[in-house]
């Protein structure tokens, strides 16, 4: 009984890490940001937003105005949401990303205070909201 175990226990050491690392494999490669450049292209091309008024500034600080200038009337979370979604709809302007989530917690711990706007933060754009709220303190 003891040596059936041992061997069990033996083949799931083996086996389990396998599997994981092949599941965590096809997870990511399944992520939005995964697309190659011909269907990014086309994402970009087909997404038509009216509410953006065309502009002479560049892009991310289009962006960055209209979310900071929303985040006055929503709450964090909701622009946290739209941050998310642009960079899903438009992944040229990824690069900025992090740059753009940093100015929405600054601009947050301006609005609630450093606490409260903390709890707001979730992972986007490698937790760079989270580190505008604390480069305020």
């Amino acid at each position: 009984m003891n040596q059936v175990a041992r061997r069990i226990g033996k083949t799931f050491a083996l086996v389990l890490p396998v599997v994981l690392v092949l599941s965590g494999t096809l997870a990511v490669t399944r992520v939005p940001w995964a697309t190659s450049a011909s269907e990014a292209q086309v994402l970009t091309a087909s997404h038509d937003k009216p509410d953006v008024v065309p502009s002479s500034k560049e892009p991310q600080e289009v962006l960055r105005t209209r979310l900071l200038d929303e985040l006055q009337h929503k709450s964090a979370g909701v622009v946290l949401t739209d941050l998310q979604a642009e960079m899903a709809h438009r992944p040229s302007l990824a690069k900025y990303c992090t740059s753009i989530a940093r100015s929405l917690g600054r601009a947050a711990v301006a609005k609630y205070g450093p606490v409260r706007a903390q709890s707001f933060s979730r992972p986007v754009c490698d937790t760079s909201f989270a580190t505008g709220v604390a480069s305020v303190f």
